[in-house]
């Protein structure tokens, strides 16, 4: 027996029928909604490790890349030396849409970019340590740029509101047949590369 024919829920919930543009709006949709992901990483002892990261912004409109602003003293830095491969996930608890992404990790410290991405908010999270160095501002030798380049994206998307999916599942477990209240999308590497082409131009 085939896989769609044990998982009829993905089988049927999977769009292929989409153009990158939509895939992407779509995409973007979710991440806005959600604001904050949990990026994990994988430790030298092999556990999993998230945290909550909030993408920093400008976030382009085609972007594929997540770009996070964060110190360089923490735990992460030394997992993501350790290993690049990464996931990042979010979740829109009021659609219940979800987003993840499977990629590769890069760590910088180019002035150009933390200018670019850089809030005087984001002072709050470093501290200033009173030695005129470590001021939580943009030249504090501590503030790094994780940017997580993804190789698929595969993402969850509501199409009805939380009554009809409450109506469409009661029917459905009436009926023997599965709900469908959304659609599932990927983002295929192929389609990453040609965008992320576009989007350095």
């Amino acid at each position: 027996m085939s896989t769609s024919t044990l998982d009829p829920y993905t089988a049927n919930a999977e769009n292929t029928h989409i153009s990158p543009q939509e895939k992407i709006a779509g995409l973007h949709q979710i991440v806005k909604s959600a604001k904050t992901g949990m990026l994990t990483t994988h430790g030298a002892d092999g556990f999993l490790h998230s945290r909550a990261m909030t993408p920093a912004s400008p976030f382009d409109d085609t972007q594929l890349s997540l770009i996070f602003i964060a110190n360089n003293a923490t735990a992460k830095f030394d997992e993501i030396k350790n290993d690049s491969h990464v996931n990042v996930s979010f979740c829109d608890t009021a659609t219940t849409s979800w987003a993840s992404y499977s990629g590769t990790a890069r760590i910088s410290q180019d002035k150009e970019l933390i200018h670019k991405h850089y809030s005087s908010m984001m002072a709050a999270y470093f501290g200033d340590l009173k030695d005129n160095v470590h001021k939580g501002d943009e030249n504090d030798p501590r503030i790094s740029v994780i940017e997580v380049v993804p190789d698929e994206i595969r993402y969850w998307v509501a199409t009805k509101g939380s009554l009809a999916r409450a109506a469409d599942a009661a029917v459905s477990k009436v009926t023997g047949n599965v709900s469908a209240p959304g659609e599932m999308r990927t983002i295929t590497q192929a389609e990453i590369q040609l965008t992320q082409k576009l989007h350095t131009k």
